[in-house]
């Protein structure tokens, strides 16, 4: 799945070019992550080629670069690229209108600032962006090693080399401000480059990282997820879900994205449904509002010394409370709605064909049960049963004791007005 060093196959090595897929388009979708599709690549618009072109670097990280020299570019090639200091060595994710569409998407227009595409990477360019890649995991260890023994309350995920190995920069979170003045020293002085600190918050770290999630899917963050929206625990609340912090979470230790994917359509549904505040008023008692199905649009209630609970549509709890503001009560709930009355919902089954296979498997184990295991519990038949065969029971006399009192018995129960069958 992975392409270097990384589960997530997005160390910025050049081995998905060495293994034959190209700038990513595995089928397990770890070499693509963060990929966009160029689907205006083969149209002509009669427009000189835009000369900005997206360049994606080690961690999913894109940044934006023109091309002054007019280089024929295809997207997958490696390129060197200005930077502040020195070069570093990307890739090319993405050229053509389509960039100016996502320049848009940022607020960016002005393209004069942008740092400029040197040249194609070289073989020798890639020999020195492997051997950096190389000293990422290395310098790393070490790293966690110094600020345990600096007692520094930071975590350490990520170190990024530049290409030309004049500077590295380190990924951290922290709960607190940190003071590391002391561990610039030391790093600088050990690994003989520049050093920088880039805080970064939990989300991204785990973006980052990568993982399963409790879906079974690869994290939302470390694919294709690029803006972290705040997550309130109203979204919780509006999804009817229990407030536990261990199913909300992710593993960034924060409420999870996917809270925010079906908020809106939970808004739509509560907006027609009446908040209940107070307990309903009836003349059998105060009725509490114990739960509510949106969707069904139906409100269930108890009574305090009542173990049942009563559903009744919305629309007849804004009845009620309106005769509630008017000083009326209703009789009771049982009255208004009954359980079988209750319309049901059936939901379109999703995995038809999954239901369809395990039929088929239980209906399969069923007939198993039933015939094959009579055959294997009968007892094989003994032999003395064939040598020794049970004797006739001897003929009565008719004018035996025992035939007599048979003779009773069939007289005894023999049906009314039913004589005799006459001889043939």
């Amino acid at each position: 799945m992975a392409c270097g060093q990384c589960s997530s196959g997005s160390c910025g090595s050049i081995g998905t070019l060495v293994s034959g897929c190209g700038s990513g388009g595995c089928s397990s979708g770890g070499c693509n992550k963060m990929n966009s599709f160029d689907w205006l690549s083969g149209m002509n618009f009669g427009k000189p080629t835009y000369k900005v072109v997206e360049i994606k670097f080690k961690g999913g990280r894109k940044e934006y670069f023109i091309n002054k020299q007019d280089i024929e570019l295809h997207t997958g090639d490696f390129v060197v690229c200005e930077m502040a200091s020195g070069y570093h060595i990307g890739h090319v994710s993405l050229q053509g209108e389509l960039v100016r569409l996502q320049l848009l998407k940022k607020g960016i227009h002005d393209t004069s600032e942008l740092r400029v595409i040197h040249r194609l990477a070289t073989e020798k360019d890639l020999e020195k962006h492997t051997q950096a890649i190389n000293r990422d995991l290395p310098t790393m260890y070490r790293t966690r090693e110094i600020c345990k023994e600096l007692k520094l309350n930071l975590k350490l995920s990520e170190v990024e080399f530049q290409s030309d190995n004049s500077k590295a920069t380190f990924y951290y979170s922290a709960d607190d401000r940190v003071d590391f003045r002391e561990l610039i020293k030391m790093l600088a002085s050990e690994f003989k480059v520049r050093i920088e600190m880039r805080q970064i918050s939990l989300r991204q770290e785990a973006g980052r990282l990568g993982g399963i999630g409790s879906c079974g899917r690869e994290l939302c963050c470390s694919t294709w997820l690029t803006d972290f929206k705040a997550i309130p625990t109203a979204a919780a609340r509006y999804q009817n879900l229990s407030l536990n912090p261990a199913k909300l979470s992710g593993q960034c230790g924060r409420l999870k994205c996917c809270l925010n994917y079906e908020l809106e359509t939970y808004i739509d549904a509560i907006r027609g449904i009446p908040a209940v505040d107070k307990p309903l008023k009836t003349e059998k008692g105060n009725a509490t509002l114990q739960k509510t199905d949106i969707f069904r649009r139906i409100m269930w209630f108890s009574y305090p010394d009542d173990t049942n609970w009563y559903p009744i549509p919305c629309s007849q709890v804004a009845d009620i409370q309106k005769m509630n503001a008017e000083g009326k009560k209703p009789v009771g709930l049982e009255n208004l709605m009954e359980l079988a009355d209750v319309p049901e919902v059936k939901t379109a089954s999703i995995n038809t064909d999954l239901e369809r296979l395990d039929k088929k498997y239980k209906k399969s184990k069923k007939k198993s049960k039933t015939g094959a295991a009579p055959k294997a519990v009968a007892p094989a038949p003994r032999p003395e049963a064939k040598a020794k065969p049970q004797a006739a029971p001897a003929p009565q006399q008719e004018g035996s004791p025992e035939a007599g009192a048979k003779n009773k018995k069939r007289r005894k129960f023999r049906k009314p007005g039913g004589g005799e069958k006459p001889k043939s």
